[in-house]
């Protein structure tokens, strides 16, 4: 039992002298043998373990999917063909092995796949504190974090790590930051003083696990441990999300029973028929055998595992990794990003680029914390960034080698007014050397505003910034030209325009004033009157470059892009207008309190509404509801996220996607996809790829499909015609699937994007992926070449004046038969592999030799199909003969046939597409 979940006492309603009592505690602490006690009833401070499969499970389970239990029915089947020739030939149990190894190849693959699933919950319990001090006793003493429970005092300090959720009973100017569960990365005040009732992570007299402090100290009293705490409840959020099946896998398993369940239909179905004319039961069960495997595309497995690692190489290239092989094709079915706003539309680097003092602007140039960059008549605000930068606890950090950039130490906000002071000339250390700091009262959200005291020459001074609004009301003065003058009504109204204008343009805004103090250390109170307004600073977070093209991108393929984030409304629209989020006069916003307010009917008619969507303000849960509400409509979503507290909606999305430069170990681990690069322009671009794999996996799909027609159509045709033997044995076609085709297959599934793939609709999430458009295509192309071959060979065998009942397997035209049909499908299929690399565009337009590999492989399976025609040893093998240059040129020219005929069909296409005027159709 881990700190076993349960309500939690209302402690941050209580004053700090009656939380001790009320948690059965003192300000000594417990005694060692309440802790003991305590220990016992409640577990160890730890995240539970959840039942982890061993690792015999996840493995056994690549063996019984469908598609595997196609293919080693397939192994099995020739196995047992083997078994039943006389004589026996080895290439047929070659082949058999050959299949087996495809399904150990597979089984391995996914397998890895699912392992890497289980460090989720590993990162998360590495997040956890491991030790803390405690009061016990009254005695401090250095615990393991997984010792300590309900009821003791926590001692905390900056640099901390919280071992539990405790309520505050002690703050000396303590900061915290609540990133972990938030999203939110701004330090956050802490109070001993009681709050009123509400969300438990609002309370400001709490601190909770796997958060860390940032500044100040204090003492808390711990009130929840292990799975009871806030970081438990994301814990087993994250934990009960059940991995989400992507749209691929859901189409291969569609796809695996209806070829199994078509190959056992037909394969009975010849046997039945063929039965009635005296044929040895077991030559035609192997003939059964050998028309199941024509059917079972022993290589497409294989295929699709190779063109999905050719698109994690190629998505790698463009700064996303990609920890799940399926994970590319489903980013090409997304129809809903919901992104973070912090990071991945913007810089995450707070930027001042406007100062406002004495009714005039100064501009600032640069971006980021890099102080490169300047200030309009620096020497003019020069005072008021000097008052700035000294009422600031941040440190900014050059960078150590020449990869790295200038970081921020603490606040991002804090950051941005080092980096502007320093544009302007101020050397923070030597300002700080002038006026040592003597007192902090650090901000809250109460007062809105944050004040140093400092010992100058002429005595003290008082350093204050915040909320325009907050500091205006507590000014009595302005600075003017280096003057100090009585604040008017009309200077008053002035500032507040100015604030608005700033504000109006999505700039964060912070007014900054100070005060010149006499006697001993000033009360808050005092400190923060009777200021003197020096001016208004303005800042941003500015977007990544990349991005507006990429979102622009994204709507231009029915992509719905929504924004969810724990930031204020007002500042997310801003960003979502820079970027092209939000475009029109009157987007949706909606904050967390009013999802709360919503039933799930409510939350879907919001969703289905065509409007521009924000989600301020917004909780784990809130984010796993409205991925889930999406879902439900039929939406395949990305989710983006970079905290623990994001964890549970990234994996509980169709697609989860973690920053790899900012995010949290348990994010990264949680997610499917990690961006290298932080950046959205990232993820439309992995879409774009994504995009490319589906089309790539219709069109080795149709390669392979196409030439099953080729083999089952002959086979068909003499069996009603009423010939002996078949027109291609089990094992010719097996040579085709593993040695002609599997090679065209994989160059397919490199084939770059087409041009225009961003520019289409997503498709709808239940597409089938053997669709009618497919299937017509597969039954065109398959139907032409079934045609030709078998016309080949009843001309063969016809022009032979042999009759029917006189032919056996050892017949020299009978042979000569064979090999012509299997020549002719592997002739059939290099021209095949030509045309379905586009469904409306010519080969001239697509360029014969744009694909090298894919003529490599083409003019590989035709060598081997000359060797098995030449070479005696194969001969004996196939049952096979030698063809004659003639054979050949009729066989060239009939492989062309399915070429000419879909270009004939594309070009009605592109035809019909311009319309009868030659415009859009």
């Amino acid at each position: 039992m881990t700190g076993r979940p349960g309500p939690h006492p209302p402690v941050a309603e209580l004053p700090a002298d009656a939380v001790c009592s009320a948690l059965g505690t003192s300000w000594r602490g417990l005694s060692k043998a309440q802790a003991r006690d305590r220990l016992t009833a409640y577990g160890p401070n730890e995240l539970p373990r959840t039942g982890r499969r061993n690792v015999w499970q996840p493995l056994r389970a690549q063996f019984t999917d469908l598609f595997a239990v196609m293919l080693i029915v397939a192994s099995g089947i020739t196995f047992l063909a083997y078994a039943l020739e006389e004589p026996r030939d080895t290439g047929t149990l070659t082949l058999a092995v050959a299949i087996l190894g495809v399904v150990v190849l597979n089984a391995a693959i996914g397998f890895a796949q699912e392992y890497s699933a289980e460090r989720t919950a590993q990162a998360l319990e590495a997040m956890v504190p491991r030790a803390c001090r405690v009061l016990r006793d009254g005695e401090l003493l250095e615990l393991p974090a997984r010792d300590v429970v309900p009821g003791d005092v926590v001692v905390l300090e900056a640099g901390d790590a919280v071992p539990a959720d405790c309520r505050v009973v002690e703050a000396h100017e303590l900061a915290v930051n609540n990133a972990p569960l938030t999203g939110e990365s701004d330090p956050v005040g802490r109070t001993a003083d009681p709050v009123a009732a509400g969300p438990l992570l609002q309370a400001r007299n709490c601190v909770f696990m796997g958060t860390d402090v940032v500044a100040g100290s204090g003492q808390a009293v711990v009130f929840a441990t292990g799975a009871a705490t806030e970081f438990g409840r994301l814990y087993r959020l994250t934990a009960a999300a059940p991995p989400q099946k992507t749209p691929l896998q859901l189409q291969v398993a569609s796809m695996a029973r209806r070829v199994a369940g078509a190959a056992l239909a037909i394969g009975a179905l010849l046997f039945a028929v063929r039965l009635p004319t005296g044929e040895p039961v077991v030559d035609l069960f192997v003939f059964a055998l050998g028309v199941m495997v024509a059917l079972v595309p022993e290589g497409l497995p294989a295929t699709l595992s190779v063109s999905l690692s050719i698109g994690v190489r190629r998505m790698a290239r463009r700064h996303a990794l990609i920890k799940q092989l399926l994970a590319v094709e489903a980013l090409g079915s997304v129809t809903v990003v919901c992104t973070d706003k912090t990071g991945t539309l913007t810089q995450a680097e707070m930027t001042v680029t406007e100062v406002w003092a004495a009714d005039r602007s100064h501009r600032v140039t640069g971006v980021g914390y890099d102080p490169s960059g300047e200030v309009a008549d620096a020497a003019e605000v020069r005072e008021l960034l000097r008052v700035a930068c000294l009422c600031c606890n941040a440190r900014l950090l050059p960078p150590t080698n020449p990869r790295e950039r200038w970081r921020v130490l603490g606040d991002t906000t804090e950051g941005a007014l080092l980096v502007v002071a320093a544009k302007a000339g101020l050397d923070r250390e030597a300002e700080e050397a002038a006026a040592p700091r003597v007192t902090e009262f650090p901000f809250d959200s109460d007062r809105k505003l944050m004040t140093t005291v400092h010992r100058t020459g002429a005595g003290l001074q008082a350093c204050v910034k915040g909320a325009p609004g907050a500091v205006l009301e507590r000014c009595t003065d302005v600075a003017l030209d280096g003057r100090r003058e009585p604040l008017t009504r009309t200077q008053r109204a002035a500032v507040v325009a100015a604030s608005d204008e700033m504000a109006s343009r999505g700039l964060r805004v912070l007014a900054v004033a100070r005060r010149e103090l006499n006697g001993p250390r000033p009360a808050q109170e005092e400190a923060e009157s009777a200021l003197t307004l020096l001016g208004l600073i303005g800042m941003h977070d500015p977007p990544r470059p990349e991005v507006t093209d990429a979102v622009a991108a994204c709507r231009r393929a029915g992509i719905r892009v929504v924004m969810v984030t724990g930031d204020h409304p007002l500042t997310a629209e801003a960003v979502a207008r820079r970027v092209g989020v939000v475009r029109g006069p009157d987007p949706v916003v909606v904050t967390g309190e009013k999802l709360d307010a919503m039933d799930d009917e409510a939350l879907g008619e919001l969703l289905t509404e065509p409007s521009e969507l924000l989600l301020c303000r917004v909780s784990p849960e809130h984010k796993m509801r409205v991925v889930t509400a999406f879902q439900r409509r039929g939406e395949v979503v990305a989710v983006t996220g970079d905290g623990a507290n994001d964890a549970p909606a990234l994996k509980h999305a169709d697609i989860g996607v973690a920053m790899g430069a900012s995010g949290t170990d348990v994010a990264r681990e949680a997610a499917a996809v990690v961006l290298l690069d932080d950046s959205f322009a990232s993820i439309a671009a992995a879409v774009r790829l994504g995009r490319a794999v589906y089309q790539n996996i219709r069109k080795f799909l149709v390669y392979l499909f196409s030439h099953n027609v080729g083999e089952l159509v002959p086979v068909l045709a003499a069996t009603f015609a009423g010939f002996p033997l078949v027109p291609i044995n089990a094992v010719q076609i097996l040579a085709i699937d593993l040695g002609s085709d599997v090679l065209p297959a994989l160059a397919l599934g490199a084939e770059p994007p087409e041009s225009d793939v961003m520019d289409r609709p997503p498709r709808p999430r239940g597409e089938r992926l053997f669709s009618a458009g497919l299937v017509g295509r597969i039954l065109f192309l398959g139907g032409i070449q079934a045609i030709c071959v078998s016309a080949l060979f009843f001309w063969h065998i016809g022009s032979s004046g042999i009759p029917f009942d006189d032919f056996t397997r050892h017949t020299r035209v009978y042979q000569e038969a064979i090999t012509m049909v299997q020549a002719g499908i592997v002739l059939s299929q290099f021209f095949n592999a030509l045309t379905v690399r586009s469904d409306h565009l010519s080969i001239r337009t697509v360029g014969l030799a744009t694909n090298p590999a894919l003529l490599a492989a083409g003019g590989f399976g035709i060598a081997l199909m000359a060797a098995i025609s030449y070479a005696p040893p194969l001969q004996a093998v196939f049952n096979t003969a030698p063809l004659d240059a003639a054979d050949w040129a009729v066989l060239a020219a009939l492989g062309t046939v399915p070429l000419l005929a879909d270009e004939a069909r594309k070009a009605w296409l592109r035809h019909r597409s311009r319309g009868p005027e030659g415009g859009p159709g």
